[in-house]
């Protein structure tokens, strides 16, 4: 495990990204979610109408590896509210506090784009802590999702 690393973070929308950011964020996210977490459908239809937001140690140079990232959509793309997802770190950096930051980072990004927006997530049903402490309560009853248990959250400004 690496120390905890002061984090750099850049918002882009997708049609931003450059070819290696988009790439780096896709890497993480397979990383994670498919070969960690078992085999589906990674990037969709809502990367392409979401705000990302990419997490690397300060000083980074392109090439250098992307330790956390996630995606923002406004209210009405996926739910009636905005709604953030494709939450992650890198497994090197879990552990230190940094998804929390990546979560406050994105309730800021929220709120500077959709003001008094609430913001409905589909939470792994393991990280109900996380989120709860950022301010989220858990609005549904567990459902599978890609054969992982899950909640639907909500953020209220």
């Amino acid at each position: 495990m690496m120390n905890r690393p002061q984090m750099q973070w850049t918002w882009k929308r997708f049609d931003d990204l450059t070819p290696h950011e988009l790439h780096d964020a896709l890497a993480l996210r397979c990383r994670v979610f498919i070969l960690e977490q078992g085999p589906y459908q990674d990037p969709d239809e809502y990367d392409q109408l979401s705000w990302h937001l990419l997490g690397r140690a300060p000083g980074s140079e392109h090439g250098a590896a992307l330790l956390a990232t996630l995606r923002l959509q406004g209210p009405g793309v996926k739910y009636e509210e905005a709604s953030i997802g494709r939450v992650v770190c890198a497994p090197e950096i879990r552990g230190l506090g940094m998804g929390r930051e990546l979560v406050a980072e994105g309730l800021a990004q929220a709120a500077r784009l959709f003001p008094g927006a609430s913001i409905r997530i589909s939470a792994q049903a393991h990280l109900q802590r996380l989120y709860g402490e950022a301010g989220f309560r858990t609005v549904s009853d567990e459902y599978l999702e890609d054969d992982i248990p899950h909640v639907e959250m909500l953020y209220v400004p």
